[in-house]
């Protein structure tokens, strides 16, 4: 018996883990995915920026002109690192979040699995008690359980 409630705390450890995982690691993924959208939103918009500030630039004078499309250049260079940031969240980030989910999700159905066998062969155990209280003689009926278990396991 202390055995056998060992193994159900361990269950029940196993599965408040599970469910600890897979909670935490869903907000992760959502809140980085989120933030990466942002990014990408903010880069969008650096780019019109950058567009317009070329266009304003167009219609100056020519120090004015040179000027304004050093800024621009040097601001779509930054883009370029904000975009290299977002592919490397994407890449390094959200899509092993997103692949743990789906081994969590595995490992949750592993120990349903376990559990329905655990409590399908502790269904056998009790009525093999049960047997041998009422019949202890008959060994045909006991020896037929004790062949189910023994198949379960």
């Amino acid at each position: 018996m202390i055995k056998r409630d060992h193994l159900d705390a361990q269950t029940r450890q196993l599965q408040d883990v599970v469910t600890n995982v897979e909670k935490h690691f869903g907000e992760l993924c959502q809140i980085f995915a989120a933030y990466v959208r942002k990014t990408a939103r903010l880069r969008d918009k650096a780019d019109l920026l950058v567009n317009e500030v070329n266009v304003y630039a167009s219609t100056e004078t020519p120090n004015l002109k040179e000027g304004l499309k050093n800024f621009a250049d040097e601001f779509a260079k930054l883009q370029d690192y904000r975009q290299a940031e977002v592919e490397r969240l994407e890449a390094k980030v959200v899509e092993p979040l997103k692949a743990y989910g789906t081994i969590v999700k595995m490992k949750r159905d592993d120990l349903k699995a376990t559990l329905t066998a655990k409590n399908r062969e502790a269904k056998q155990l009790s009525q093999l008690e049960r047997t041998r209280q009422r019949n202890p003689s008959d060994r045909h009926i006991i020896e037929e359980i004790l062949k189910n278990l023994y198949s379960l396991s």
